[in-house]
């Protein structure tokens, strides 16, 4: 049976989008990225589900660092929508709740609960590694913010869904794998992910940039990231609308080669149909 990984615990929201993106598929929980990525490097799985950035948290540093020298090819992106629960042990009332236990990041996203319950935030190392506290303490004082898969494969009641204070918390994925898998090139629906460097010097982005707006190239996101602690140079990591088969983008490509160093293109991947809805 093929494997896909995910950075967490059984239950976190990696797990529950790679569990719809690849149904049957094993999913295999690592503690870090860097796990992941190397479970599909040795074998021990066949695909990664990589979380690259969230609609209210923003890049995920990680992802920058590790993915430039993963040697992996993206092959697909896909879009998790977060829907926080609330979760406790059986038999729990939400008055009887004092503590809320979830990832820091998540403790942002659910102020007006922890104010209208005058609970204590509690940050741990993972959304579903709450639930699974929650669920070994056995105290209906504790409850967890995580998935509604976390709180099934624990055991906890579901006292409340969509405790989030923000609808649009959407986090996007890279799904990896060993080898390319790239559409074919007359699908219109294609993006392309690219890593290049410049100098730091006046002009060195225009001139790197230029041809895709030369070009009619959509570029959908841009991030920046410093090499080595040096301010000689800086890397991009981008993605933008097209096949480096289809002419366009081919052309924008050549004249990028000619100004920046380092040119790779890291997947070339159907967009994803919720992308516009995300």
């Amino acid at each position: 049976m093929p494997i896909i990984a995910f950075q967490g615990r059984p239950g976190a929201y990696s797990d529950l989008l790679c569990r719809m993106v690849k149904p049957g598929w094993t999913t295999l929980p690592c503690r870090t990225f860097a796990e992941a990525i190397e479970a599909v490097h040795v074998g021990s799985a066949d695909e990664a589900m990589l979380a690259c950035e969230n609609t209210l948290a923003g890049r995920v540093p990680d992802i920058h660092s590790l993915l430039p020298d993963a040697d992996l090819y993206i092959v697909g992106e896909h879009f998790q929508r977060v829907e926080h629960c609330l979760l406790a042990v059986k038999g729990t009332r939400i008055s009887d709740i004092r503590r809320i236990h979830t990832h820091p990041v998540a403790l942002g996203q659910i102020r007006s609960l922890i104010s209208e319950l005058g609970a204590e935030a509690v940050p741990e190392f993972d959304t579903a590694g709450a639930a699974e506290l929650v669920a070994k303490w056995n105290n209906p004082e504790d409850a967890a913010i995580a998935s509604s898969l976390a709180g099934e494969l624990n055991g906890l009641d579901l006292l409340r869904c969509n405790v989030e204070d923000a609808t649009h918390n959407t986090t996007r994925f890279y799904r990896v794998a060993k080898e390319p898998c790239r559409p074919d090139p007359s699908r219109h629906d294609t993006l392309t992910t690219l890593l290049m460097r410049v100098k730091n010097r006046s002009g060195a982005l225009y001139a790197a940039l230029g041809g895709f707006s030369r070009h009619g190239i959509n570029m959908t996101r841009i991030e920046s990231y410093m090499l080595n602690g040096s301010f000689t140079a800086t890397q991009f990591l981008m993605d933008v609308e097209g096949h480096p088969e289809q002419p366009a983008l081919s052309m924008a490509l050549s004249e990028l080669g000619e100004v920046s160093d380092n040119l790779r293109i890291l997947g070339v991947y159907p967009r994803s149909l919720s992308r516009d809805g995300a």
